[in-house]
């Protein structure tokens, strides 16, 4: 039975995980009374005492926790920014490939993806690694997610009984083009180029869908939307991510269609000259907790979806 301590456990994503994790059988939480939950001195004594740590902290305090852990065994499962691009670390989305599995598999240093990029990610990656978009592509990006990808804060703001009108209608926001996820959605696919990126936080709890729009003359040597799907058809067969002919509703694409649950779809829409790739999933389960446990699962050796529901 391994040893479980979530550093950062009153957190959204943390919860989430602690809730989970209290279900199962095959593991034993390591927690700290609430007096002890930000000191150093237990913080570090249950990070090495732990065979698996979460760190469900802001960057400077994930880089910290990072620091106090000597033990040689203790695997660290990182949810914040501060790993995402380094080297020393796996980027733990092991769809991307057999090879990018075993590594999350054998490694003691993960970093979940975050949200918006794992639609990004999930999109762009299979279409570079084939030839079908070029390194130097730009791109554009539109992500639509529920309020509780903002934190407790930003859940506290929507659902307070006097929230503002300007609450209850979607809101774009990243407007200078520095969003954090930015460094991280180009490093994993390879594209040499940030893309133009949208995002946008409406009144609903959760759920995520990122488009990727292109023109086919974006594509590479003569492929097709065909071409797209095919490769899309092969790589994701679930059970986290998987390939789906069409995912909306007469007609229409809801963002919160995954909420609730720990997978993503992907589908193609559009025609031979406009071609939209997109992303249904939840900001709290594929692009948050769900992404963290099956990174889990894989450590321990279980299957990727585990006591998850996609």
């Amino acid at each position: 039975m391994k040893k479980i301590f979530i550093d950062g456990k009153a957190g959204t994503t943390g919860l989430r995980i602690y809730d989970r994790l209290s279900a199962r059988e095959d593991v034993t939480l390591i927690t700290l009374p609430e007096e002890q939950r930000k000191d150093v001195t237990c913080r570090e004594a249950a990070l090495n005492e732990a065979d698996i740590a979460f760190l469900c902290l802001p960057d400077a305090a994930a880089i910290e926790a990072v620091s106090l852990v000597d033990n040689p065994d203790t695997v660290i499962i990182d949810t914040s920014t501060a790993h995402r691009t380094d080297p020393d670390w796996v980027y733990g989305m092991p769809e991307l490939s057999v090879a990018q599995e075993q590594k999350v598999i054998a490694a003691k240093r993960i970093a979940v993806p975050g949200c918006h990029a794992s639609g990004f990610v999930a999109l762009v990656y299979p279409l570079v690694e084939t030839g079908i978009l070029d390194k130097s592509v730009l791109l554009t990006c539109h992500s639509l997610t529920g309020y509780s990808g903002g934190g407790k804060k930003m859940i506290a703001e929507y659902e307070a009984q006097d929230a503002p009108y300007a609450l209850s209608t979607p809101r774009q926001y990243g407007l200078a083009q520095q969003h954090k996820h930015l460094k991280e959605m180009a490093a994993i696919t390879g594209i040499e180029n940030f893309p133009h990126f949208s995002p946008i936080v409406a009144n609903y709890y959760s759920g995520m869908e990122v488009t990727v729009p292109l023109f086919a003359a974006q594509l590479c040597d003569g492929k097709t939307v065909e071409d797209i799907k095919a490769v899309y058809e092969q790589k994701y067969t679930g059970p986290m991510i998987t390939y789906c002919e069409q995912i909306d509703e007469d007609g229409f694409i809801a963002a919160g269609a995954m909420s609730g649950k720990d997978g993503m779809r992907v589908s193609v829409y559009g025609n031979e000259q406009r071609i939209l790739l997109t992303a249904v999933y939840d900001n709290l389960g594929k692009g948050a907790s769900g992404a963290a446990l099956e990174c889990l699962n894989l450590v321990m050796g279980n299957d990727k979806d585990y006591g998850l529901d996609v």
